[in-house]
């Protein structure tokens, strides 16, 4: 399966997580730079949290499917009124 397919096999599992407000294909990054080349299962959180703080059908998997994820704090998301 590529990339796509297995993000969309587990957005909605990764979904109701706890933080967890999206699921996206990207970029890894790594200490603020971006691995060039290097595609992942993005995971954005409203804030990250300790995996020791977690229970662990909590914790977001590294890989998924033999691709890798990259959690991404992002704070919370509001609709701006125009």
């Amino acid at each position: 399966m590529d990339i796509v397919s297995i993000k969309e096999k587990h957005e909605d599992q990764l979904l109701k997580l706890p933080n967890v407000i999206g699921v996206a294909i990207g970029e890894k990054v790594v200490k603020g730079q971006v691995v060039p080349g290097k595609e992942v299962i993005k995971v954005f959180v409203t804030r990250k949290v300790p995996e020791s703080q977690l229970k662990p059908d909590q914790v977001i998997p590294k890989t998924l499917e033999g691709y890798e994820t990259d959690v991404e704090e992002i704070g919370i998301i509001t609709a701006q009124v125009a």
